[in-house]
């Protein structure tokens, strides 16, 4: 009898996992930095409140629910994630799929304290539309039960919840998609493309949604400091050689890295002459669609509040990088200011400021024209 249910259980376990389809996944998507934690001094817990449903009162918080899902690591899912990502930054991954006749959104988090207060799932406003047919598929329910409700979840730190959403089965002949109302998940429009019975990687979002690895940057060389600086006196700036040189490029080419602790915007300039003067950016920002602004840190390898000299070759063309604070992964436009400068001594000086519209994704498909390129000087 026992051989016999064994079986019986294990023949039930493969007809439940036949009956699950991957139709789309995410594994590459980041949050902003983790709340603070505090620590009980007691029983040593941390306890984080989650920032971004803190002003979302008008909604009943129905305390700890109980019985969440959980999976074992993100790995066994996704092959791609990495468990050794920066610790301060929180993975948001998800998974779509069909089950038991029915569509079942997987909100996958990471525990990053052994309690986290505030957090919100969904409500009435999660819908799945199909964007050919404009067909509203309105979800039902919520593994836990947390549906329409703030909720708190203990459970130790770096578990796996599986917090799932469920929808009607989408027909067949769906294929685009956009997912709404998961706003922990960014996902309040999300487009998505299904594919369907395979664990397909979702292409299209991956390369947007994950973190850029910044290229190295040769360091320009200093040859003389500035002495006593005086923006009017051209002989007491810095002089630099031997920039960071890239292969010729189109007038006004930029290039952007997003990494969780900075943004890196690269500049293509061109040398009209052997000695050029370029000045810092330390009153730059990028602006997004929010109107929410990220300041210039600083210029990798030069001043960013004075003025400047570099050397090179009339013909050379070099990066200056710019290291902004970090802007979000989904921000898909950057508004780039160069507020007009201070006018001061100098044959040629002009220092008008500087309004660019940039789209993301186009900059970071730029960063293949930034690879360092030695001179090559035929005489």
């Amino acid at each position: 009898m026992m051989s016999l249910m064994a079986i019986a259980c294990l023949t039930m376990q493969a007809q439940t996992q036949k009956e699950v389809k991957v139709l789309a996944q995410c594994d590459a998507y980041f949050l902003d930095a983790c709340p603070d934690a505090t620590i009980d001094k007691k029983t040593k817990k941390k306890t984080i409140v989650w920032k971004d449903t803190e002003n979302n009162s008008w909604h009943e918080d129905m305390g700890f629910v109980k019985d969440v899902p959980t999976i074992n690591n993100l790995a066994s899912i996704f092959p791609n994630f990495s468990n050794d990502e920066v610790s301060s930054f929180l993975p948001i991954v998800w998974r779509l799929t069909e089950e038991n006749d029915e569509t079942v959104l997987h909100c996958y988090f990471r525990m990053p304290a052994d309690i986290v207060n505030n957090l919100w799932l969904c409500s009435d406003e999660c819908v799945i539309l199909d964007k050919e047919t404009g067909t509203i598929y309105q979800s039902r329910r919520t593994n836990p039960d947390c549906y329409g409700k703030v909720f708190s979840v203990k459970a130790k730190e770096g578990t796996i919840l599986d917090f799932q959403i469920f929808f009607p089965k989408l027909p067949e002949t769906v294929k685009n998609i956009a997912i709404y109302g998961v706003p922990n998940w960014y996902m309040w429009g999300m487009d998505v493309d299904l594919h369907r019975g395979i664990g397909h990687f979702w292409e299209d979002y991956r390369g947007q949604y994950n973190y850029d690895e910044m290229a190295p940057i040769h360091k320009a060389h200093l040859v003389s400091e500035a002495k006593d600086y005086d923006k009017d006196n051209y002989k007491t700036w810095a002089v630099y050689n031997d920039a960071h040189l890239i292969k010729p490029v189109e007038d006004g080419t930029y290039a952007i890295w997003l990494t969780p602790e900075a943004t890196y915007l690269a500049e293509a300039c061109e040398m009209n002459w052997m000695r050029e003067y370029f000045k810092g950016m330390v009153n730059s920002i990028l602006i997004d669609h929010r109107g929410h602004q990220y300041k210039c840190k600083e210029v990798l390898g030069y001043p960013n509040d004075k003025l400047f000299w570099v050397e090179g070759y009339t013909g050379d063309y070099f990066a200056i990088v710019m290291v902004f604070e970090p802007i979000p992964l989904e921000t898909e436009d950057i508004t780039y200011i160069v507020p007009e400068g201070e006018p001061f001594a100098m044959w040629g000086a002009n220092w008008s400021g500087k309004i660019q519209n940039f789209n993301i994704q186009e900059l970071r498909d730029n960063q293949k024209l930034f690879k360092y390129h030695p001179r090559e000087v035929v005489k």
